[in-house]
Protein backbone atom coordinates (compact mmCIF):
# COMPACT_ATOMS: atom_id res chain seq x y z
CA UNK A 1 0.00 0.00 0.00
CA UNK A 2 1.37 3.37 -0.83
CA UNK A 3 0.28 6.87 0.73
CA UNK A 4 0.32 9.51 -0.88
CA UNK A 5 0.34 12.98 1.26
CA UNK A 6 -1.70 16.07 0.91
CA UNK A 7 1.34 18.96 1.51
CA UNK A 8 -1.48 21.47 2.35
CA UNK A 9 -3.64 19.15 4.74
CA UNK A 10 -1.82 19.91 7.71
CA UNK A 11 -2.05 23.53 7.48
CA UNK A 12 -6.06 23.09 6.77
CA UNK A 13 -6.76 21.41 9.79
CA UNK A 14 -8.59 23.31 12.80
CA UNK A 15 -5.80 24.68 15.03
CA UNK A 16 -4.89 23.40 18.28
CA UNK A 17 -5.28 25.23 21.85
CA UNK A 18 -3.48 28.67 21.43
CA UNK A 19 -0.62 29.27 24.53
CA UNK A 20 -0.56 32.93 25.78
CA UNK A 21 2.54 33.86 24.33
CA UNK A 22 1.36 32.75 20.80
CA UNK A 23 -2.19 34.71 21.89
CA UNK A 24 -0.43 37.83 22.83
CA UNK A 25 2.02 37.94 19.68
CA UNK A 26 -1.00 37.24 17.38
CA UNK A 27 -2.64 40.92 19.47
CA UNK A 28 0.45 42.48 19.11
CA UNK A 29 -1.11 45.24 16.28
CA UNK A 30 -3.69 45.90 18.93
CA UNK A 31 -1.43 48.01 21.30
CA UNK A 32 -1.02 50.79 18.24
CA UNK A 33 -4.76 50.44 16.83
CA UNK A 34 -5.62 50.79 20.77
CA UNK A 35 -4.17 53.94 20.78
CA UNK A 36 -4.83 55.64 17.52
CA UNK A 37 -8.67 54.21 17.80
CA UNK A 38 -8.51 56.47 21.72
CA UNK A 39 -7.11 59.06 19.68
CA UNK A 40 -9.12 59.27 16.99
CA UNK A 41 -12.27 58.94 19.16
CA UNK A 42 -11.48 61.23 22.05
CA UNK A 43 -8.92 63.56 21.09
CA UNK A 44 -8.87 64.36 17.15
CA UNK A 45 -12.24 65.51 17.05
CA UNK A 46 -11.83 68.21 19.78
CA UNK A 47 -8.31 69.27 18.39
CA UNK A 48 -9.56 69.87 15.08
CA UNK A 49 -12.50 72.25 16.75
CA UNK A 50 -10.43 73.81 19.17
CA UNK A 51 -7.09 73.97 18.13
CA UNK A 52 -7.29 74.14 14.47
CA UNK A 53 -10.50 76.13 13.88
CA UNK A 54 -12.19 73.61 12.11
CA UNK A 55 -16.30 74.27 13.11
CA UNK A 56 -17.78 71.83 15.09
CA UNK A 57 -20.21 70.80 12.84
CA UNK A 58 -18.01 70.71 9.86
CA UNK A 59 -15.88 68.01 11.58
CA UNK A 60 -19.33 65.80 12.97
CA UNK A 61 -20.35 66.09 9.13
CA UNK A 62 -17.00 65.49 8.01
CA UNK A 63 -17.03 62.00 10.00
CA UNK A 64 -20.55 60.67 9.17
CA UNK A 65 -19.72 61.82 5.23
CA UNK A 66 -16.71 59.77 5.29
CA UNK A 67 -19.02 56.76 7.07
CA UNK A 68 -21.76 56.82 3.94
CA UNK A 69 -18.66 57.12 1.64
CA UNK A 70 -17.43 54.00 3.22
CA UNK A 71 -21.01 52.28 2.92
CA UNK A 72 -19.55 49.57 0.88
CA UNK A 73 -16.13 48.87 1.43
CA UNK A 74 -16.32 46.70 4.26
CA UNK A 75 -18.63 44.20 2.49
CA UNK A 76 -16.83 44.74 -0.88
CA UNK A 77 -13.63 43.74 1.00
CA UNK A 78 -15.51 40.47 2.80
CA UNK A 79 -16.43 38.93 -0.57
CA UNK A 80 -12.83 39.24 -1.53
CA UNK A 81 -10.90 37.89 1.50
CA UNK A 82 -13.36 35.06 2.08
CA UNK A 83 -13.04 33.98 -2.38
CA UNK A 84 -9.47 33.72 -2.74
CA UNK A 85 -6.07 32.45 -0.82
CA UNK A 86 -2.92 32.51 -1.70
CA UNK A 87 0.30 30.43 -0.90
CA UNK A 88 1.05 33.15 1.97
CA UNK A 89 -2.65 32.42 3.48
CA UNK A 90 -5.75 34.08 3.02
CA UNK A 91 -5.54 36.42 5.42
CA UNK A 92 -2.22 37.42 6.16
CA UNK A 93 -1.68 39.03 2.58
CA UNK A 94 -4.43 41.50 3.54
CA UNK A 95 -3.49 42.27 6.68
CA UNK A 96 0.00 43.18 5.55
CA UNK A 97 -0.82 45.17 2.60
CA UNK A 98 -3.36 47.58 4.94
CA UNK A 99 -0.73 48.47 7.49
CA UNK A 100 1.11 51.23 5.15
CA UNK A 101 -2.67 52.65 3.85
CA UNK A 102 -3.43 52.52 7.38
CA UNK A 103 0.23 54.58 8.53
CA UNK A 104 -0.43 57.46 5.63
CA UNK A 105 -3.78 58.19 6.94
CA UNK A 106 -2.74 58.38 10.92
CA UNK A 107 0.26 60.78 9.25
CA UNK A 108 -1.93 63.33 7.25
CA UNK A 109 -4.74 63.07 10.22
CA UNK A 110 -2.56 63.45 13.29
CA UNK A 111 0.10 65.84 11.94
CA UNK A 112 -3.03 68.11 9.61
CA UNK A 113 -1.54 71.45 9.71
CA UNK A 114 -3.53 74.98 10.59
CA UNK A 115 -6.14 75.51 8.13
CA UNK A 116 -7.61 72.34 6.72
CA UNK A 117 -11.26 72.18 5.78
CA UNK A 118 -13.50 69.72 5.85
CA UNK A 119 -12.37 67.93 2.50
CA UNK A 120 -8.95 67.20 4.07
CA UNK A 121 -10.74 65.79 7.21
CA UNK A 122 -12.90 63.44 4.32
CA UNK A 123 -10.46 62.34 2.15
CA UNK A 124 -7.85 61.20 5.00
CA UNK A 125 -10.72 59.90 7.20
CA UNK A 126 -11.74 57.67 4.08
CA UNK A 127 -8.31 56.87 3.67
CA UNK A 128 -8.01 56.12 7.72
CA UNK A 129 -11.21 53.80 7.65
CA UNK A 130 -10.04 51.77 4.27
CA UNK A 131 -6.98 50.74 6.08
CA UNK A 132 -8.82 49.95 9.66
CA UNK A 133 -11.25 48.10 7.29
CA UNK A 134 -8.39 45.91 5.20
CA UNK A 135 -5.97 45.36 8.83
CA UNK A 136 -9.45 45.01 11.24
CA UNK A 137 -11.32 42.38 9.12
CA UNK A 138 -8.28 40.28 8.09
CA UNK A 139 -7.33 39.76 11.53
CA UNK A 140 -10.84 38.95 13.00
CA UNK A 141 -10.97 36.42 10.06
CA UNK A 142 -7.35 35.29 10.99
CA UNK A 143 -8.39 34.61 14.43
CA UNK A 144 -11.59 33.25 13.72
CA UNK A 145 -9.78 30.05 12.30
CA UNK A 146 -7.31 29.84 14.53
CA UNK A 147 -9.59 29.24 17.66
CA UNK A 148 -12.61 27.03 16.83
CA UNK A 149 -14.07 25.32 20.10
CA UNK A 150 -16.84 27.82 22.16
CA UNK A 151 -15.06 28.01 25.69
CA UNK A 152 -11.95 28.64 24.12
CA UNK A 153 -13.14 32.13 22.01
CA UNK A 154 -13.83 33.27 25.10
CA UNK A 155 -10.50 32.67 26.67
CA UNK A 156 -8.73 33.71 23.61
CA UNK A 157 -10.62 36.81 22.79
CA UNK A 158 -10.00 37.84 27.09
CA UNK A 159 -6.39 37.30 26.62
CA UNK A 160 -6.14 39.59 23.27
CA UNK A 161 -8.68 42.18 24.49
CA UNK A 162 -5.91 44.38 27.32
CA UNK A 163 -3.69 44.60 24.59
CA UNK A 164 -5.47 46.85 22.40
CA UNK A 165 -6.37 48.40 26.60
CA UNK A 166 -2.53 48.86 26.88
CA UNK A 167 -2.46 50.63 23.38
CA UNK A 168 -5.47 53.05 24.78
CA UNK A 169 -3.69 53.48 28.20
CA UNK A 170 -0.50 54.40 26.27
CA UNK A 171 -2.44 57.41 24.32
CA UNK A 172 -4.72 58.51 27.29
CA UNK A 173 -1.24 58.52 29.00
CA UNK A 174 0.34 60.74 25.98
CA UNK A 175 -1.91 64.43 26.70
CA UNK A 176 -0.85 64.05 30.83
CA UNK A 177 2.63 63.45 29.91
CA UNK A 178 2.60 66.13 27.23
CA UNK A 179 1.05 68.89 29.67
CA UNK A 180 3.71 68.12 32.61
CA UNK A 181 6.53 68.52 30.02
CA UNK A 182 4.83 72.23 28.63
CA UNK A 183 3.62 70.48 24.97
CA UNK A 184 0.34 70.22 25.45
CA UNK A 185 -0.81 71.13 21.86
CA UNK A 186 1.53 68.48 20.74
CA UNK A 187 -0.36 66.10 22.60
CA UNK A 188 -2.23 64.54 19.45
CA UNK A 189 0.68 64.63 17.10
CA UNK A 190 2.71 62.09 19.79
CA UNK A 191 -0.13 59.64 19.88
CA UNK A 192 0.29 59.63 15.83
CA UNK A 193 3.75 59.02 16.31
CA UNK A 194 2.99 56.60 18.48
CA UNK A 195 0.76 54.62 16.47
CA UNK A 196 3.06 55.16 12.92
CA UNK A 197 6.43 53.58 14.71
CA UNK A 198 4.73 51.00 16.58
CA UNK A 199 2.58 49.19 13.82
CA UNK A 200 5.63 48.12 11.37
CA UNK A 201 6.94 46.18 14.11
CA UNK A 202 3.80 44.60 15.35
CA UNK A 203 2.46 43.86 12.20
CA UNK A 204 5.84 41.64 11.32
CA UNK A 205 5.22 39.80 14.93
CA UNK A 206 1.83 39.08 13.87
CA UNK A 207 3.09 37.88 10.49
CA UNK A 208 4.42 34.90 12.16
CA UNK A 209 1.78 33.37 13.30
CA UNK A 210 0.07 29.99 11.00
CA UNK A 211 -2.78 30.59 9.18
CA UNK A 212 -5.20 27.19 8.98
CA UNK A 213 -7.38 27.43 5.66
CA UNK A 214 -10.69 25.61 5.65
CA UNK A 215 -11.48 23.64 2.87
CA UNK A 216 -14.35 24.13 0.78
CA UNK A 217 -17.30 22.01 -0.17
CA UNK A 218 -19.31 22.62 -2.96
CA UNK A 219 -23.14 23.09 -2.41
CA UNK A 220 -25.86 22.90 -5.31
CA UNK A 221 -26.92 25.94 -5.53
CA UNK A 222 -30.06 26.64 -8.69
CA UNK A 223 -29.51 30.34 -8.08
CA UNK A 224 -26.49 32.96 -7.82
CA UNK A 225 -25.71 34.16 -4.99
CA UNK A 226 -28.69 32.41 -2.75
CA UNK A 227 -25.77 31.59 0.37
CA UNK A 228 -25.75 35.64 0.66
CA UNK A 229 -29.78 36.07 0.35
CA UNK A 230 -29.75 32.85 3.30
CA UNK A 231 -27.30 34.53 5.55
CA UNK A 232 -28.99 38.55 5.54
CA UNK A 233 -32.28 36.85 5.98
CA UNK A 234 -31.04 34.70 9.37
CA UNK A 235 -32.69 36.18 12.56
CA UNK A 236 -29.32 35.23 14.24
CA UNK A 237 -27.05 37.88 11.42
CA UNK A 238 -29.52 40.66 12.05
CA UNK A 239 -29.57 40.14 15.85
CA UNK A 240 -25.82 40.51 15.13
CA UNK A 241 -26.06 43.54 12.97
CA UNK A 242 -28.12 45.66 15.27
CA UNK A 243 -26.75 44.52 18.36
CA UNK A 244 -23.34 45.78 17.40
CA UNK A 245 -24.86 49.10 16.02
CA UNK A 246 -26.55 49.95 19.47
CA UNK A 247 -23.56 48.76 21.60
CA UNK A 248 -20.95 50.65 19.24
CA UNK A 249 -23.51 53.78 19.44
CA UNK A 250 -23.87 53.67 23.56
CA UNK A 251 -19.72 54.05 24.22
CA UNK A 252 -19.31 56.17 20.92
CA UNK A 253 -21.82 58.77 22.02
CA UNK A 254 -20.11 58.80 25.68
CA UNK A 255 -16.96 59.35 23.67
CA UNK A 256 -17.84 61.48 21.81
CA UNK A 257 -18.35 64.31 24.71
CA UNK A 258 -16.31 62.84 27.27
CA UNK A 259 -13.95 65.69 27.34
CA UNK A 260 -16.46 68.22 26.98
CA UNK A 261 -18.28 66.60 29.86
CA UNK A 262 -15.22 66.11 32.27
CA UNK A 263 -13.84 69.77 31.56
CA UNK A 264 -17.21 71.81 31.81
CA UNK A 265 -19.27 70.14 34.04
CA UNK A 266 -17.12 68.05 36.20
CA UNK A 267 -14.46 70.66 36.28
CA UNK A 268 -11.42 68.38 34.95
CA UNK A 269 -8.32 69.57 32.78
CA UNK A 270 -8.02 67.78 29.82
CA UNK A 271 -4.95 66.08 31.73
CA UNK A 272 -6.91 64.94 34.55
CA UNK A 273 -9.37 63.88 32.17
CA UNK A 274 -7.44 61.74 30.48
CA UNK A 275 -6.27 59.79 33.21
CA UNK A 276 -9.61 59.43 34.96
CA UNK A 277 -10.49 58.03 31.24
CA UNK A 278 -7.14 56.15 31.93
CA UNK A 279 -8.76 54.32 35.07
CA UNK A 280 -11.78 53.55 32.93
CA UNK A 281 -9.72 52.04 30.19
CA UNK A 282 -7.61 50.32 32.48
CA UNK A 283 -10.72 48.27 34.82
CA UNK A 284 -11.06 46.65 30.92
CA UNK A 285 -7.45 44.79 31.70
CA UNK A 286 -9.56 42.97 34.32
CA UNK A 287 -12.83 43.14 33.04
CA UNK A 288 -12.32 41.19 29.46
CA UNK A 289 -10.57 38.58 31.39
CA UNK A 290 -13.09 38.36 33.66
CA UNK A 291 -16.13 38.06 31.46
CA UNK A 292 -14.25 35.62 29.48
CA UNK A 293 -14.30 33.42 32.43
CA UNK A 294 -18.32 34.28 33.18
CA UNK A 295 -18.85 33.43 29.56
CA UNK A 296 -17.26 30.36 29.96
CA UNK A 297 -19.31 29.05 32.91
CA UNK A 298 -22.74 30.84 32.12
CA UNK A 299 -22.38 31.68 27.93
CA UNK A 300 -21.71 34.56 25.96
CA UNK A 301 -24.89 35.91 25.44
CA UNK A 302 -25.74 36.10 28.79
CA UNK A 303 -22.76 37.77 30.00
CA UNK A 304 -22.98 40.46 27.77
CA UNK A 305 -26.84 41.29 28.95
CA UNK A 306 -25.52 41.13 32.67
CA UNK A 307 -22.77 43.34 31.45
CA UNK A 308 -24.46 46.18 29.77
CA UNK A 309 -27.32 46.03 32.49
CA UNK A 310 -24.37 46.58 34.98
CA UNK A 311 -23.04 49.37 33.10
CA UNK A 312 -25.99 51.18 32.73
CA UNK A 313 -26.41 51.04 36.28
CA UNK A 314 -23.28 52.19 36.79
CA UNK A 315 -23.16 55.41 34.45
CA UNK A 316 -26.45 55.92 36.68
CA UNK A 317 -24.03 57.95 39.07
CA UNK A 318 -21.62 59.90 37.09
CA UNK A 319 -23.73 63.04 37.48
CA UNK A 320 -23.31 62.21 41.79
CA UNK A 321 -19.33 62.70 41.33
CA UNK A 322 -18.18 65.54 43.31
CA UNK A 323 -16.32 68.59 40.79
CA UNK A 324 -12.98 68.06 40.50
CA UNK A 325 -11.96 64.87 42.90
CA UNK A 326 -10.37 62.41 41.27
CA UNK A 327 -10.43 59.71 43.93
CA UNK A 328 -14.30 60.36 43.85
CA UNK A 329 -14.18 59.55 40.49
CA UNK A 330 -12.84 56.26 40.33
CA UNK A 331 -15.19 53.63 41.55
CA UNK A 332 -17.59 54.80 38.80
CA UNK A 333 -15.08 54.99 36.41
CA UNK A 334 -13.36 51.25 37.17
CA UNK A 335 -16.98 50.09 37.31
CA UNK A 336 -17.68 50.90 33.89
CA UNK A 337 -14.86 50.20 32.08
CA UNK A 338 -14.74 46.50 33.77
CA UNK A 339 -18.09 46.10 32.42
CA UNK A 340 -17.36 47.62 28.67
CA UNK A 341 -14.65 45.36 28.46
CA UNK A 342 -17.23 42.05 28.38
CA UNK A 343 -19.86 43.76 26.10
CA UNK A 344 -17.81 44.61 23.30
CA UNK A 345 -15.78 40.65 24.04
CA UNK A 346 -18.75 39.14 23.45
CA UNK A 347 -19.98 40.55 20.28
CA UNK A 348 -16.68 39.55 18.16
CA UNK A 349 -16.77 35.70 19.99
CA UNK A 350 -20.84 35.29 19.63
CA UNK A 351 -19.74 36.37 15.40
CA UNK A 352 -17.14 33.87 15.34
CA UNK A 353 -19.29 30.91 16.50
CA UNK A 354 -22.54 32.41 13.85
CA UNK A 355 -19.30 32.13 11.23
CA UNK A 356 -19.38 28.39 12.31
CA UNK A 357 -22.75 27.70 11.79
CA UNK A 358 -22.58 29.54 8.24
CA UNK A 359 -19.61 27.55 6.96
CA UNK A 360 -21.45 24.47 8.14
CA UNK A 361 -24.67 25.22 6.20
CA UNK A 362 -22.93 26.65 2.71
CA UNK A 363 -19.75 24.37 3.01
CA UNK A 364 -17.48 27.51 2.43
CA UNK A 365 -15.97 30.62 4.50
CA UNK A 366 -17.93 33.56 4.86
CA UNK A 367 -16.44 34.83 8.01
CA UNK A 368 -14.84 37.82 6.82
CA UNK A 369 -17.81 39.21 5.04
CA UNK A 370 -20.05 38.23 7.78
CA UNK A 371 -17.31 40.57 10.17
CA UNK A 372 -17.40 42.92 7.49
CA UNK A 373 -21.29 43.50 7.94
CA UNK A 374 -20.89 43.72 11.94
CA UNK A 375 -17.75 46.22 11.32
CA UNK A 376 -20.12 48.48 8.74
CA UNK A 377 -23.04 48.84 11.38
CA UNK A 378 -20.00 49.84 14.19
CA UNK A 379 -18.98 52.06 11.87
CA UNK A 380 -22.30 53.54 10.60
CA UNK A 381 -22.74 53.71 14.57
CA UNK A 382 -20.00 55.40 15.44
CA UNK A 383 -19.82 58.52 13.05
CA UNK A 384 -24.15 58.69 13.94
CA UNK A 385 -22.93 59.29 17.39
CA UNK A 386 -20.43 61.96 16.71
CA UNK A 387 -23.18 63.49 14.38
CA UNK A 388 -25.72 63.14 16.90
CA UNK A 389 -24.00 64.10 19.75
CA UNK A 390 -22.84 67.67 18.02
CA UNK A 391 -26.25 68.01 17.27
CA UNK A 392 -27.84 67.83 20.59
CA UNK A 393 -24.66 69.79 21.93
CA UNK A 394 -25.61 72.78 19.05
CA UNK A 395 -29.30 72.57 20.30
CA UNK A 396 -28.69 73.38 23.79
CA UNK A 397 -26.22 76.09 23.08
CA UNK A 398 -23.18 74.21 24.22
CA UNK A 399 -20.26 76.08 22.36
CA UNK A 400 -16.54 74.24 22.96
CA UNK A 401 -14.52 76.46 21.92
CA UNK A 402 -11.91 78.03 23.85
CA UNK A 403 -12.18 80.87 26.49
CA UNK A 404 -16.14 80.52 26.18
CA UNK A 405 -18.34 80.42 29.42
CA UNK A 406 -21.46 78.38 28.66
CA UNK A 407 -24.95 79.03 30.24
CA UNK A 408 -26.09 76.49 33.32
CA UNK A 409 -28.91 75.33 30.54
CA UNK A 410 -25.82 74.29 28.24
CA UNK A 411 -23.90 72.60 31.15
CA UNK A 412 -27.44 70.95 31.82
CA UNK A 413 -27.99 69.80 28.32
CA UNK A 414 -24.51 68.75 28.10
CA UNK A 415 -24.83 66.77 31.38
CA UNK A 416 -27.93 64.76 30.27
CA UNK A 417 -26.81 64.02 26.56
CA UNK A 418 -24.04 62.45 28.45
CA UNK A 419 -25.84 60.26 30.44
CA UNK A 420 -28.96 59.18 28.46
CA UNK A 421 -28.18 58.11 25.15
CA UNK A 422 -25.24 55.69 26.39
CA UNK A 423 -27.64 53.83 28.55
CA UNK A 424 -30.53 53.88 26.24
CA UNK A 425 -28.20 52.22 23.58
CA UNK A 426 -26.55 50.15 25.83
CA UNK A 427 -29.23 48.65 27.10
CA UNK A 428 -31.07 48.18 24.03
CA UNK A 429 -27.83 46.44 22.49
CA UNK A 430 -28.17 44.22 25.55
CA UNK A 431 -31.59 43.00 24.75
CA UNK A 432 -31.03 42.76 21.27
CA UNK A 433 -29.31 39.32 22.49
CA UNK A 434 -32.09 38.13 24.68
CA UNK A 435 -33.35 34.05 23.82
CA UNK A 436 -30.26 33.94 21.75
CA UNK A 437 -29.50 30.20 20.81
CA UNK A 438 -26.24 29.59 19.40
CA UNK A 439 -25.28 27.97 23.33
CA UNK A 440 -21.73 25.78 24.02
CA UNK A 441 -23.53 22.57 23.33
CA UNK A 442 -25.03 23.75 20.04
CA UNK A 443 -21.94 25.49 18.86
CA UNK A 444 -20.32 22.40 20.17
CA UNK A 445 -22.23 20.15 17.63
CA UNK A 446 -21.62 22.17 14.79
CA UNK A 447 -17.86 22.27 15.43
CA UNK A 448 -17.91 18.55 15.70
CA UNK A 449 -19.73 18.07 11.83
CA UNK A 450 -17.42 20.91 10.56
CA UNK A 451 -13.95 18.72 12.03
CA UNK A 452 -15.46 15.62 10.33
CA UNK A 453 -16.23 16.73 7.42
CA UNK A 454 -12.94 19.20 6.61
CA UNK A 455 -10.98 15.98 8.06
CA UNK A 456 -12.41 14.23 4.89
CA UNK A 457 -11.46 16.55 2.22
CA UNK A 458 -8.08 17.43 3.93
CA UNK A 459 -6.90 13.94 4.80
CA UNK A 460 -4.38 12.41 2.69
CA UNK A 461 -5.62 10.11 -0.06
CA UNK A 462 -4.61 6.42 0.11
CA UNK A 463 -3.88 3.98 -3.34
CA UNK A 464 -3.99 0.78 -2.79
CA UNK A 465 -1.91 -1.19 -4.55
CA UNK A 466 -2.46 -4.41 -5.52
CA UNK A 467 0.25 -6.95 -6.17
CA UNK A 468 0.03 -10.20 -7.76
CA UNK A 469 -3.26 -11.35 -9.18
CA UNK A 470 -6.91 -11.23 -7.73
CA UNK A 471 -9.46 -13.54 -7.87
Amino acid sequence: MAIELNPTAAARRPATRLSAPRIFAFAATSLPLGGVGIGLTIFLQPYFASTLGVPLMVVASAWLTVRMLDFGIDVALGLLMDRFSTRWGRYRVWFIGGIPILMAAIYMLFMAPAGIDGRYVVMWLFVYYLGTSIVGLAHLAWRATLVTEYNDRSRVYGLMAPVSIIGALVALAIPTIAERMGQGAHAVQWIGWFAILALPITALIVATTPEPIAPEVAMKRSVPWADYWDLVRKPSFLRLLVGEAFLVMGPGWMSALYVFFFTHSRGFSVGESSALLGVYVVAGLIGAPAAAAVAMRFGKHRTLIATTTAYSLGLCTVLLLPQGNFLAAMPTMLWCGFMAAGFGLMTSAMTADFGDEIRLEQGKERITMIYSFTGLMAKLAAAMAGYFTYKVLDMVGFNPAHGVVNTPAAIHGLEMAFIIGPIVFVMLGGACFMGWNLSAARHADIRAQLDERDARHSEPVILESLIGDQT
